[in-house]
Order: C-alpha cells, then structure tokens, then sequence
C-alpha cells in the first residue's frame, strides 16, 4: 500500500482527502504544518506528498525548499487561485503538480494516481536496491509489499519469495530445478508439482486475466519467467 502524506492546516480538508484516497486503497498520513511534514519524513517512507501554500510555522514552498534536498518525492501542491506567484515558486522549486482550491475531489485522485504510476515506473528503482520491478508490478523487499497495478496483492511466503526471484531476473528463463534451487535453497526432487501449484496461485493473484499472462509467462518445455516490461 503506497503511503502518502497530506500536509494541510485545515484539518477538514485533510480529513476530507483521507477519506477519498482511503476509498483507492491509499494509507494517508495526515501532517499540519511544513515542520510536522519533515519530521514524518525523517521516520516513515512516503510514496506522495499532497502539501498546501499556505500554512502557518513554515509554508508549503519553504517545506518543499527543504524536502527537494534530499527528496524526490512527487509533490502535489495545493494552492488558493490568488497565489500564482506561490504558484510558480514551487513549480522552480520542483513541485510535480498543482491542484487550486477549492477543488474536485476526483481531479486530486486523478492527479495522484498520475504521480504514483511516474513514481513506481521512474523513482523507486533508484530510490532503494531492493525494489524490483516489472511495468505496473513492483516489489518492494524492504517492507515485503507486491504492488500490482497500484494495489497491494498479499501472498504467502513462498509465493513471495518464487515472484521476487523472478522478477529480480526479469526476462530470464529458468527451470523448475533452478526455481527450487535458488527458493528453497537445496537440490530439487520431484519439484514440478510444487512449483506448478505456486505458479498457478501465484498468476492468479498478479494477472487480470491468468489465461493470457501479462507478467509471469510458461516458457514451454523450459521453465518460466518474468517479463521485462518498461
């Protein structure tokens, strides 16, 4: 589940936004001021920041000043229509997006899901050497998450474990021996059963439609693999 910050001194507002991208299957971690957002940053990892202009003991264009030196974080800010100048310090800043209050709830959605999909297919690669990932399937070993078209998808520890082998050797075929071998970690024996179970559990969870894979693919006579999707 991706983690995303709302950092606005209206507590209605955030309120209200929590609750909208709670509905998408969104975790919200809801912060006041630019300082109260910093120090959320200092200790949890966050996939989006949706951070108002105005806001008292420090503002949304000094906040982002500061999360822009460490962070890559796409950022959404929220804005009244007569800060333009604000407006246009935070684009320089590197803000991601504006959104200009009041404002429709779907348009937030719409512009947050933007940001998350330009996250996972530009950011995360770079931001931790243990995300793998494939087109809209990311794994993330640090929290031990599967994302599967910005949803987290839950699987078993073996499941886990045979689709991060995979997908951490994209594009690469290997066989029922060589998957034993390297999740079990010993020789294999009679494994063509217990690896086809998994296989078929395993589709059945990342595939919209497991009779025509996008993602976990049977190489015929050979073994199976991960595809190498950009």
């Amino acid at each position: 589940m991706y983690n995303i910050l709302v950092c606005d001194d209206d507590k209605e507002i955030v309120n209200a936004i929590e609750i909208y991208l709670t509905r998408e299957g969104y975790n919200v971690i809801k912060a006041y001021n630019g300082v109260e957002c910093i120090n959320i940053l200092k200790n949890k990892q966050v996939q989006l920041i949706i951070l108002d202009v105005m806001m008292p003991i420090m503002d949304g264009v000094q906040t982002l000043k500061i999360i822009r030196e460490t962070e890559s974080i796409p950022v959404i800010m929220l804005s009244a229509k007569s800060e333009d100048e604000d407006k246009i310090e935070g684009l320089n800043l590197g803000a991601d997006d504006y959104v200009t209050k009041p404002f429709n709830p779907l348009e937030l959605i719409a512009r947050v899901n933007s940001g998350i999909r330009r996250y996972t297919k530009l950011g995360m690669i770079e931001i931790s050497n243990n995300i793998y990932q494939t087109g809209d399937l990311v794994i993330d070993d640090d929290l031990k998450k599967v994302i599967v078209e910005g949803k987290e998808i839950k699987f078993t520890k073996t499941e886990y474990n045979i689709l991060k082998f995979l997908t951490k050797n994209k594009g690469k075929v290997f066989s029922i021996e060589e998957i034993y071998t390297n999740v079990w970690e010993e020789e294999s024996y009679s494994a063509e059963n217990i690896i086809a179970v998994h296989i078929r559990h395993i589709r059945e969870k990342v595939e919209i439609n497991p009779k025509d894979p996008k993602y976990l693919k049977v190489i015929w006579g050979i073994g199976y693999k991960i595809e190498n999707i950009k």
